[in-house]
């Protein structure tokens, strides 16, 4: 039976790559992206050449009013593409990073943070609730810097950390379906996150494999098969759990 996931943010980055490798595993993928149309195709294109469906549909996760409408359109394409009415697997991965220091850090970036990051996350989930077949599953992504500090990163990481804990809230409440919730916390990888300063700056990049156990930062094909291997039955009796992919990052 064709199983199906929705990836947020799922145009670039560690969406992107959970989104090829939940294909490559042979689940179905709607991917979201807030404003790339262009890129989401091309995700799009490469998940149907290895056999599977796809669909990419627009979605700002920092706008919580605007999910209802997005769960009627989800459930129009479900019934469009698959002939079906819900789907199996939520990968709540959109996401910015910002760097500022506590001292620096204003409202405006603080609320923003909130929005796409814990807020947007929590009643995305609550909407798509009733379109989640039971015995489904949620994967949340969390950082390094939960566990870790860095200076700069007090507001994203205090996001990451609330995130954790509904991951635990989450998987209590939802368990009597067979829902199991667990969060994928991702250490430095070489994206364009956070203006790709860990893959583009040479420095930062050496001071952070410096820092990691296997010498080096870390790339989105570490992370993307994580996520995707969480939607397996193979890891259906890990639950509301952290599992760090990080390299062994500051042990």
């Amino acid at each position: 039976m064709t199983k199906i996931a929705i990836v947020t943010g799922g145009s670039r980055g560690l969406g992107r790559n959970a989104a090829e490798n939940l294909a490559a595993r042979g689940i179905d993928v709607v991917l979201t992206y807030k404003s790339n149309q262009d890129e989401a195709e091309k995700v799009v294109k490469s998940i149907v050449a290895k056999g599977r469906k796809a669909k990419a549909m627009a979605l700002d996760v920092s706008k919580s009013k605007s999910f209802s409408g997005f769960a009627e359109d989800l459930q129009k394409v479900l019934k469009d593409h698959w002939g079906k009415d819900r789907f199996d697997f939520l990968i709540n991965n959109a996401g910015i990073g910002t760097w500022a220091l506590l001292k620096d850090t204003s409202e405006e970036q603080f609320d923003e943070l909130v929005n796409i990051h814990f807020k947007g996350p929590y009643f995305l989930t609550q909407k798509l609730l009733p379109l989640i077949n039971d015995n489904g599953g949620i994967v949340n992504v969390s950082t390094g810097l939960a566990r870790f500090a860095l200076p700069g990163y007090s507001a994203y990481a205090s996001m990451k950390g609330a995130m954790e804990v509904l991951t635990r809230y989450m998987a209590k409440e939802l368990g009597p379906r067979g829902i199991r919730v667990n969060i994928v916390a991702p250490g430095a990888i070489e994206t364009d996150f956070s203006g790709g300063a860990v893959r583009d700056n040479a420095e930062m990049n050496k001071h952070i494999a410096s820092q990691t156990a296997l010498g080096r930062t870390g790339l989105p094909d570490d992370i993307g098969p994580l996520i995707a291997i969480m939607c397996l039955d193979e890891t259906r009796w890990v639950n509301a759990q952290r599992i760090e992919a990080s390299g062994g990052m500051f042990l």
